[in-house]
């Protein structure tokens, strides 16, 4: 790049020099005491060691759990200072800053970064300890739990009752090189609670089930918000000014009127469902005074944003026909995900004669959604209701019909399923499953791999430890010998747990099932518990974010629904520096392929916004968990019942795209959805056909009904669609923009498709999907 040859100012250089003097810093974070974060910290410390860096330990807890005493290994000790708290008895442990400096120890590993010092020390914290040993060139791995971040204090203790003991600055993360996440499900800590592995926590109310996923989700919310910061940092560096397609920020588009606040709070509604943040404008003509009555909406207005912790913005438009080009500009400077404004009331001639600020906007959005709310206040009131009410008695004593026992039954019988999930290839799915299998081989169960991918990891294979493999069946395919999972091997030696890797591969042509999924389905049916792997990149819904990110698109994909009816998931969280270092030292590919991969796939942009990816994608899996056991204990808030979406594509390939968003928008509404699908003319080609049942399968894989009707005429298309739409008692309108297609652009100076179905359908929200591989020549 041009800027390697840029003259660095004084200023850089003297950071650059003072940064080579200091140690390095790494935080493990996870939601609570027990989740692993001493295990992973002490791990890493003997791989360095062994690696012939000088490591120590000092003031580690191990809390006397077998499994994290063990990987103490040949750690050296430096001894800490201990005292006895007079509030409780307790003896406490403070860094020995003496013995470390004359040690001199290239690293130090250290637990509880949010620990008070004795009085009379040197510094009143541990994080004060820290610093200091960082600034005399030692480097620092450490552990906090979220709740112990203030700033996540305060919003921990009203979600939970929980209060932390200490807390550190809630930008402390900031002063890490490297922040990993330790993510551990509420069923796994549960389980070591109960095997005594946590001694002196039992009875807290920090491991109540909900409070550990309401803790889990902040830890993985967090790490996401600080992934997107150095996304954004990383971008700017690169000169790339777009945006990321995972973050959402929603801007509300309004004026001082009586509805301003209603679209303020549908925007909120969106920004806090999509975990996203919250902006508002409002147009105005600055050299005209406000009326009485805009100056108390603006002051409602600015208290509101100000309440949801949004932004609130005047912009000066002397002409209403500047607003689309100025709010256009105005979203692609902030990054705007999706904008959130009223249907227009204009009649069809009026927008012929006056323009439409809708249709014009839409010309000028660049990859910007654009949402429409619906116009019905008058009639419905603003409906905000909880988007699942619980009727606890009378679930309690109502007959199961016949289908809803062999469910529940079926539901019993079942094997356990947890999959382990992570950003990219190598982060080290694989190993923690291996070690969760000896785990409950140690205890008894009996365990056996079905299906391993080791690439040739040699600390992977060592972790294969005692476990069986059961051999693969062989395949013939175009004279070429294959190996697949042999399932039926699997159900007849009947294991009670199966260790099953790589989740969304294909099975070779010919086999009794296409996909790997599918395999473990009927293994589950069986009643054989299943541990898999897969990368977040596999899962079908994202498959266009992931192709937008990367510029790969993935061909082998997981239905959503596969994940939604694990019993556990967890991500394994590795910081992409770390994950790029492990290519260069061959721990993931061959040595051939490093380099075309680190180019590729394994950009650092790339890695960075899968692992946002990642982490926001399960956070929302764990709040659809919290919002189905008890809908108060969601972070995202409630929705609205009775939802339905209704999607509209045509048999182009941004079809699938506009599948997938409907499918994203009514799984988190809990909501139906039908995908509908108008044919012009009689006949239809051999080619639209498969096109179609290719669609039809994907919305049925996703767990939608999909509708093809006919028309012999272009021009009648938003009325079918309108009809429809209403016989389905739709709520949300799901379309893309239509200025790809030319012909789609008008019909006889009526307008365009897209345009004729809001105005028929002002009654409804809809979401205009953007266009992300528009042509600027037809801007």
């Amino acid at each position: 790049m041009e800027d390697g040859f840029k003259r660095k100012s004084p200023e850089e250089m003297l950071r650059m020099i003072t940064k080579l003097q200091q140690g390095t810093l790494k935080i493990y974070i996870g939601p609570v005491s027990g989740s692993g974060k001493t295990y992973h910290m002490l791990r890493e410390g003997n791989t360095l060691r062994q690696q012939g860096i000088d490591v120590v330990i000092c003031a580690v807890s191990t809390m006397r759990r077998p499994e994290t005493v063990e990987q103490l290994g040949a750690l050296e000790r430096i001894p800490s200072i201990h005292w006895l708290r007079q509030s409780d008895d307790v003896e406490m442990k403070d860094l020995n800053l003496d013995a470390l400096l004359a040690r001199n120890p290239e690293v130090v590993l250290v637990d509880g970064l949010a620990h008070r010092n004795r009085e009379g020390a040197r510094y009143a914290t541990r994080l004060e300890d820290i610093q200091f040993l960082l600034q005399n060139n030692i480097s620092v791995m450490t552990t906090v739990n979220v709740y112990e971040l203030e700033g996540y204090t305060e919003l921990a203790r009203q979600l939970t009752g929980i209060a932390a003991e200490h807390t550190v600055p809630a930008d402390t993360l900031e002063l890490a090189d490297e922040v990993k996440l330790i993510d551990v499900t509420p069923e796994t800590i549960l389980s070591r609670l109960a095997e005594g592995h946590l001694k002196g926590h039992e009875g807290e109310a920090v491991f109540r089930q909900g409070n550990l996923g309401i803790l889990r989700e902040l830890a993985l919310r967090l790490v996401a918000e600080g992934v997107n910061e150095s996304l954004r940092e990383h971008r700017e560096e690169m000169g790339i000014t777009v945006t990321t397609g995972i973050m959402e920020r929603i801007l509300v588009s309004t004026q001082y009127h009586w509805n301003g606040s209603i679209y303020i709070r549908r925007g909120q509604q969106i920004a806090k469902r999509l975990n996203g943040d919250l902006c508002a404008v409002v147009f105005r003509n600055m050299k005209q005074p406000l009326t009485k009555e805009a100056t108390v909406f603006r002051r409602n207005m600015i208290k509101l944003v100000e309440k949801f912790g949004g932004h609130m913005e005047e912009l000066s438009v002397l002409h209403r026909r500047n607003i689309p080009s100025t709010l256009a500009r105005y979203a692609m400077e902030h990054q705007i995900t999706r904008i959130v404004m009223g249907h227009s009331r204009r009649t069809r001639w009026q927008e012929l004669w006056q323009g439409s600020v809708v249709n014009s906007l839409l010309r000028k959005l660049r990859g910007v959604d654009l949402f429409l709310v619906a116009d019905r206040a008058a009639r419905e009131g603003e409906r905000v209701v909880p988007a699942k009410v619980n009727d606890v008695e009378s679930l309690t004593y109502r007959r199961l019909s016949e289908q809803e026992m062999k469910e529940q039954i079926g539901q019993i019988q079942r094997g356990t399923f947890k999959i382990y999930i992570g950003a990219a290839p190598g982060v080290g799915k694989t190993y923690m499953m291996l070690r969760e299998g000896n785990d409950l081989l140690r205890k008894g169960i009996d365990v056996q791999i079905g299906l391993l991918e080791t690439h040739g990891r040699a600390e992977t294979v060592e972790q294969m430890g005692h476990l069986s493999v059961i051999s693969r069946a062989k395949r013939v395919y175009q004279e070429a010998r294959l190996e697949e999972m042999d399932t039926e091997a699997i159900l007849h030696l009947c294991p009670e747990v199966v260790l099953v890797d790589e989740l969304a591969h294909t099975n070779v042509p010919g086999s009794v099932r296409q996909k790997r999924y599918e395999d473990v389905l009927l293994l589950l049916n069986a009643g054989i518990s299943v541990i898999t792997t897969m990368n977040v990149q596999h899962l079908e819904s994202l498959n266009d974010a992931v192709e937008h990110i990367t510029g790969v698109r993935v061909r082998e994909t997981v239905p959503d629904r596969i994940i939604q009816m694990a019993d556990e998931v967890q991500l394994i969280d590795v910081a992409p520096q770390a994950l790029r270092q492990r290519m260069r030292e061959g721990k993931i590919y061959a040595t051939a392929k490093v380099e075309q991969a680190l180019a590729n796939f394994f950009k650092i942009g790339n890695l960075i916004a899968l692992r946002e990816l990642a982490l926001r994608e399960l956070a929302d899996d764990v709040d659809e968990r919290l919002e189905t056991q008890q809908a108060k204990i969601a972070l995202r808030g409630p929705w609205r019942r009775q939802e339905a979406v209704f999607v509209c594509v045509s048999s182009d390939r941004h079809a699938e795209r506009l599948i997938r968003r409907g499918f994203r928008m009514a799984y988190r509404l809990k909501a139906i959805w039908h995908v509908h699908h108008i044919h012009i003319g009689e006949s239809m080609s051999d080619e639209v056909k498969c096109h179609l049942e290719a669609l039809e399968q994907l919305t049925i894989r996703l767990g939608g009904q999909f509708h093809i009707h006919h028309s012999p005429r272009l021009c009648d298309v938003p009325e079918i669609l309108a009809r429809k739409a209403s016989k389905a008692r739709a709520t949300q309108l799901v379309v893309g923009q239509a200025r790809r297609v030319w012909w789609l652009n008008g019909y006889r100076g009526s307008g365009s498709v897209v345009n004729r179905l809001v105005r028929l359908s002002r009654h409804l929200d809809v979401l205009i999907v953007a266009d992300y591989d528009y042509e600027l020549s037809g801007m």
